[in-house]
């Protein structure tokens, strides 16, 4: 296998550095654009340094470059300089929530920022894959549309055809986004473009609850890595709306970033592909404090609020039909309770850490 010159967006997140890791463990030259702009979205708890302090100690062919996506020239001067094998565009403004507070910064990030690195790729590595990591709230709220069954600690679809999920064929116009599913939205339909119209070998990952043991958890994203945030640190968890039976489905990074390369190895220009954890690794809130007070063994303070956030979804399992359909090869490897598992002895190692300093 030829050694590859990657480019990794968002290298200090959650999926960037387990692409980080993953390509470097392979002898590929990995350059990853990060500025950790996290801790201006969230404040201190969304600071990414501790990862790339953390990435820097476990690689060995990695490049950090402190870069903003939205600063054009920047871009195309790296890219000028590098010409990439591969592109995979991990960086956003990630919260449903915190769009409405910042909704230009939000749009320049994660739209303006995704046309950035689509047209740097087009003039300068225009053959190489390019792989978009979108998000499931780009069908807003069309999926709280199917007919639904509350059981006792879920929701669940009521209609066998829905079972296995959402797939590609849910609409993303004329329903209710949150700004940020708006301007994911406008990224995902421009990164298609850039496949289908000029033929670049472009994919589109529309991701559900992705999460693993790397993930800066804060209330407004990233759900499970929060979650065990609050057990461990014996704070309150707020639910909003439905009763806590929501339901997302959750898969590990290192699942998402194995889908990436099997795009990448034969890559079909401007496909939309839904990936999450699937049917079986879904929970719903309830069920998930209950899993987390089972494996902590702490119980979790949680309170209600009535208010649903504005365009959540009521029940969402990624339909993984297509993509497995495309690429065999790839499937779920890691389990919700190794996920969970790694997770909580993630975040305990980190918190005994914090007390040592």
């Amino acid at each position: 296998m030829k050694t590859m010159r990657v480019l990794v967006t968002g290298s200090s997140g959650l999926v960037g550095s387990e692409a980080v890791e993953h390509f470097d463990r392979q002898g590929h030259r990995v350059i990853g654009l990060d500025n950790n702009m996290r801790a201006v979205f969230f404040g201190p708890p969304g600071d990414t340094r501790w990862n790339l302090e953390r990435l820097k100690g476990v690689t060995r062919n990695f490049q950090p470059v402190d870069a903003d996506i939205r600063d054009r020239e920047r871009i195309f001067d790296l890219f000028k300089l590098e010409r990439f094998d591969l592109v995979l565009h991990c960086a956003a403004q990630p919260s449903h929530d915190k769009a409405s507070q910042i909704p230009l910064l939000d749009f320049e990030v994660n739209a303006l920022g995704t046309l950035n690195l689509l047209e740097a790729t087009r003039q300068f590595s225009a053959e190489s894959p390019f792989v978009f990591l979108s998000t499931n709230k780009v069908y807003g709220d069309s999926p709280n549309e199917l007919p639904l069954l509350e059981l006792d600690t879920r929701y669940d679809y009521a209609r066998p055809e829905d079972h296995e999920g959402i797939d590609e064929n849910c609409r993303i116009d004329r329903t209710l986004h949150s700004l940020f599913g708006a301007s994911k939205a406008a990224a995902d339909l421009v990164a298609q473009e850039y496949g289908r119209y000029f033929g670049m070998n472009v994919g589109i990952f529309r991701g559900g609850c992705l999460t693993g043991p790397n993930h800066s958890g804060v209330e407004l994203h990233g759900f499970l890595s929060y979650l065990v945030k609050v057990a461990l640190n014996g704070t309150t968890y707020k639910i909003f709306g439905y009763k806590g039976k929501q339901v997302r489905d959750n898969i590990h990074s290192l699942d998402v970033i194995r889908a990436v390369e099997e795009f990448a190895r034969s890559p079909r220009p401007g496909e939309v592909y839904n990936i999450g954890g699937g049917r079986a690794n879904s929970i719903s809130i309830l069920e998930a404090i209950q899993r987390v007070e089972e494996m902590t063994g702490k119980k979790i303070r949680w309170e209600y609020h009535e208010a649903p956030r504005i365009g959540d979804h009521i029940c969402y399992i990624s339909n993984l039909g297509k993509l497995q359909s495309h690429f065999p090869k790839w499937g779920i490897t890691r389990s919700l309770d190794r996920i969970l598992t790694e997770i909580v002895e993630a975040e305990t190692a980190q918190k005994h850490s914090a007390a040592a300093h």
